[in-house]
């Protein structure tokens, strides 16, 4: 949660951010609070087996594991609403709670094109694809993810019945190189974040052994 304390430092805020190219800035869904806890769960992608050698390679890593990150988000719109805020459109948080949802909505452009294809007789159509998809939590957290489930509990509206108050559960998980192609920007992203956390491990991995030995670093 953020504080309005006055000597509270400025906290940065996360973002669920989903670039599509029909329409850039629909999906962008900052947080007006910062989750009180985020669950991260690992499965390491292990690829040794069982070969043509005299012994399997259990060890041997397939690439990165397989990453879920869960948040529970809470939106909240009754202060504001003394000031006289009635929110986008004087539609409360519907509109913050329609930038989550259109991230696993397919486009109507898209589905409108792919209707007019059906109909002048195209035999296959491609499902359009969901936006890239990034998750921003940090300078050193910035991750593509595919959204996994998405629970919304509404418990406040306004007397229009416009939700002012929702908690959301947000399960994601992270794309990896292994699920990307190179000319997607979220291959690189996830680069970029595996490059951060290595050299995160490496400075902490130093210090730890500095302090084991006496050394002050």
């Amino acid at each position: 949660m953020t504080t309005s304390f006055p000597l509270s430092p400025k906290v940065m805020r996360g973002a669920i951010v989903g670039i599509d190219i029909f329409n850039p800035i629909s999906s962008i869904a900052i947080f007006q609070y910062n989750p009180e806890q985020l669950s991260r769960s690992l499965a390491p992608q292990y690829g040794g087996g069982a070969g043509g050698g005299a012994k399997s390679e259990p060890l041997r890593l397939a690439g990165p594991p397989q990453e879920t990150i869960s948040v529970t988000l809470k939106m909240d719109l009754i202060d504001q609403m003394e000031e006289g805020e009635n929110g986008p459109l004087g539609a409360g948080i519907s509109g913050n709670l329609a930038a989550l949802e259109m991230l696993v909505y397919p486009k109507s452009i898209a589905v409108a094109i792919n209707q007019a294809l059906l109909v002048g007789g195209m035999m296959e159509v491609v499902p359009p694809a969901a936006p890239l998809t990034l998750f921003i939590y940090g300078l050193t957290r910035i991750v593509p993810v595919k959204i996994e489930s998405l629970s919304i509990t509404e418990t406040a509206h306004d007397a229009n019945l416009h939700p002012i108050r929702a908690d959301v559960s947000v399960s994601m998980k992270v794309l990896t190189y292994n699920d990307l192609s190179m000319t997607n920007p979220g291959y690189w992203a996830f680069m970029a974040h595996q490059v951060v956390k290595e050299t995160l491990a490496t400075v902490a991995s130093l210090n730890n052994a500095a302090e084991a030995v006496g050394i002050d670093l």
